[in-house]
């Protein structure tokens, strides 16, 4: 087989050939991996005849030439339907606020500007599709809070409270918000929240869920929704009291007996509200009502999960399930459906309870002063062998992983474990599955992060069982992707951050900015080419500013090269190694100092003690013509370790540390209250201080 047909349909897929790597070197992907990811992705390519039908197998999903079920455009731009219609052809739509047009086709067959944001009907030829109007950009940080804001970035399952059996919780999250608010935050920043594996408690990476369009029921707090009374009677029918004080005084979250713990109580809650005559049985019928399709399939997939085990008694992939129950409209899971109905409404009322308290969390840090509120997290992609990617198959791609090329923070490459979009699925059916994910992260929240924006453009895909480096660049319909984010943000006056750090494809930046879309810039990374650090004026106005983030050392541990340490104790780099990287840290040190004595020059103190070092990052920062700054909990209370070592699974307590004190004063120690006022204090009087 020749390499052009291979390379025809690769183009036809949406796979790029040729890119450019992190250190600005032309590189091309191999046949063979090419071959290989064209597999993954569903499309045979071994011979003449399997690419002949992989092309048709495009054509077919992409609607063979006819029009697909929804087009995006911007409220002040014509559509074209060229090659779909004829000019001149009569339309009728139907708009979204009720208002009906009638009209013709241009002589170029385009459709005139809708200026109505929003989803409307187009009835035009014998054709019936949603148009999605988009509006100019994204509510912009100014526009929902005001000049200079700032807030606080937290690690949900790292909260404390007194009763909360050893994880963070929405109860725990209400207090912090609170807390935050009498700081000043107009933010809080969360970790992702979305939906684990119920029966696998040993996967609780947040950023490797079962679905992200629904949340974790661990976190959720029962006894806000159901009562105080309730939940006591629950933890004695468990006889837990002991267990959960056990749970409560660790310093690492013990995953696997939280889950433990948690269902047995949600179980017992569960068996007394269906006794019925609960005053909250309707709110909970209208929760389940209003979930439809998606949320029943959800709960259909974790009782399934928790019934079909493996022969030695372990949860499976959906792929190793009986043939009948790999999609979720067959008869046989209807049928598991009615006869397992009280299972199924088990997840339901779970659902409900975490949905209910991150309601109750963002109405906590509205009432309390934060003109934003929480920020949610959205993860790159969800695990192939979850709920999503079982409810999604046609618009989810469950055969190869999400991950990133070699680059100048990992030279290895990095495979996630994780599924991502079918970029024609997604076309095919309306972006039903994209959207429908936008509005459950924006549900009980004021904005969304979105982790590996350039997810949205394109994103590194890997075959099943191959190392990183033998992946290639799978490309997504970016602009119609930021349309519909654009039109989500705006129905919910909600901000829109993307994490853009990594391999940046060229131009992705400047159309992330012009949606108002902001991207994320880390002190530790602000550096130029000679890697002097960026004064303040050098920071961008269309990105967010922070200290660190979640895969990064914090400030302290920073500044001790505490995490050379770790990398070096782990096996990610050799003690042979540590001289020549303890002698780059302390030129990088010198270099924040300076730029510290000239920028942060009223923060009293030696700047080598790392909380006075915490004070002055936090002038510096607050200084920058960055909208929104987001200051980590870690870097608020100067705290040594961080909540994740990238690329390490047991030897790192990655995702299991918590925080030193209670939510509800977490923030209030003399030290770290200080540092907040300095970076309030900043905030102000950089307003008018940068040209926007």
């Amino acid at each position: 087989m020749s390499d052009e047909r291979l390379n025809r349909l690769a183009e036809a897929a949406g796979l790029s050939i040729d890119w450019v790597d992190a250190d600005g070197r032309d590189q091309r992907v191999a046949p063979d991996t090419l071959r290989a990811v064209l597999k993954g992705l569903g499309l045979n390519a071994d011979t003449d005849a399997d690419v002949e039908q992989s092309l048709a197998t495009l054509e077919a999903a992409n609607g063979d030439g006819g029009i697909p079920p929804m087009l995006t455009v911007d409220h002040d731009a014509m559509l074209d339907l060229a090659g779909h219609v004829e000019p001149g052809t009569r339309y009728s739509l139907q708009l979204e606020d009720g208002n009906h047009l009638e009209g013709e086709l241009d002589g170029q067959a385009r459709l005139a500007p809708i200026e109505t944001p929003g989803y409307h009907r187009l009835e035009v030829a014998g054709h019936r599709l949603t148009v999605a109007v988009a509006p100019p950009a994204c509510p912009s940080v100014e526009d929902v809070a005001g000049p200079n804001a700032w807030g606080l970035t937290v690690q949900v399952y790292g909260l404390r409270r007194r009763g909360d059996g050893g994880l963070g919780d929405t109860q725990a999250l209400e207090a912090l918000a609170r807390n935050a608010a009498a700081h000043g935050a107009d933010a809080l920043g969360i970790s992702p929240l979305h939906a684990m594996f119920t029966g696998n408690s040993g996967q609780y990476s947040p950023y490797s869920p079962s679905s992200r369009l629904f949340f974790n029921i661990l976190h959720s707090a029962p006894e806000t929704i159901l009562g105080e009374k309730a939940m006591r009677m629950a933890v004695d029918a468990c006889g837990l009291a002991d267990e959960l004080e056990r749970l409560e005084a660790l310093e690492l979250i013990d995953w696997d007996a939280v889950s433990r713990t948690r269902q047995c109580l949600l179980r017992a809650l569960f068996e007394d509200f269906s006794k019925g005559g609960n005053a909250q049985q309707a709110d909970f019928d209208s929760f389940r009502e209003a979930g439809g399709e998606a949320l029943e399939n959800h709960c259909r997939f974790e009782a399934l999960h928790a019934a079909l085990l493996s022969a030695d008694g372990h949860p499976q992939h959906w792929r190793d399930w009986p043939a009948q129950y790999r999609t979720p409209d067959s008869p046989e899971v209807e049928r598991f459906a009615a006869e397992h109905a009280d299972e199924v409404s088990y997840y339901a009322f779970c659902q409900w309870l975490i949905a209910r308290g991150l309601e109750r969390a963002q109405t906590a840090a509205r009432s309390a002063g934060m003109k934003i509120g929480l920020i949610s997290d959205l993860a790159v992609g969800a695990d192939g062998g979850g709920s999503q990617a079982w409810s999604r198959q046609d618009e989810v791609l469950a055969s190869v992983s999400v991950g990133a090329p070699p680059d100048i923070i990992n030279r290895q490459g990095q495979s996630w474990g994780i599924s991502a979009f079918s970029p024609w699925g997604l076309k095919a059916h309306g972006y039903r599955a994209f959207i429908e994910m936008v509005r459950a992260n924006l549900a009980h929240a004021g904005g969304m992060r979105i982790d590996h924006v350039m997810g949205l453009m394109r994103l590194w895909v890997v075959p099943a069982g191959a190392g990183p480096k033998e992946g290639a660049y799978l490309n997504y319909p970016f602009d119609d992707l930021l349309r519909l984010l654009s039109l989500e943000a705006w129905r919910r006056n909600a901000v829109v951050l993307g994490e853009d750090l990594g391999t940046v494809p060229e131009g992705l930046r400047d159309k992330l900015a012009a949606r108002g879309l902001l991207g994320m810039r880390v002190l530790f990374f602000e550096r130029d080419h000679n890697g002097t650090f960026k004064e303040p004026h050098e920071w961008p106005a269309s990105a967010i500013g922070t200290s660190t983030t979640h895969d990064l050392p914090t400030i302290n541990g920073w500044w001790q090269a505490h995490d050379i340490d770790w990398r070096i104790r782990v096996g990610q780099h050799q003690e042979h190694e540590r001289p020549q990287q303890l002698d780059e840290r302390e030129r990088e040190r010198k270099g924040l100092l300076h730029l510290l004595r000239k920028h942060a020059a009223e923060i009293d103190g030696d700047l080598h003690d790392p909380e006075v070092l915490a004070d002055a990052c936090a002038a510096f920062l607050g200084r920058t013509p960055a909208p929104l700054v987001l200051f980590p909990v870690e870097d608020a209370l100067c705290l040594l370790e961080q909540p994740n070592l990238p690329g390490i699974v047991d030897t790192h307590p990655n995702w299991r540390r918590r925080y030193p004190a209670d939510s509800a004063s977490l923030l209030d120690p003399p030290a770290c209250a200080r540092r907040l006022a300095i970076l309030a204090d900043a905030r102000k009087q950089s307003i008018g201080k940068h040209a926007r």
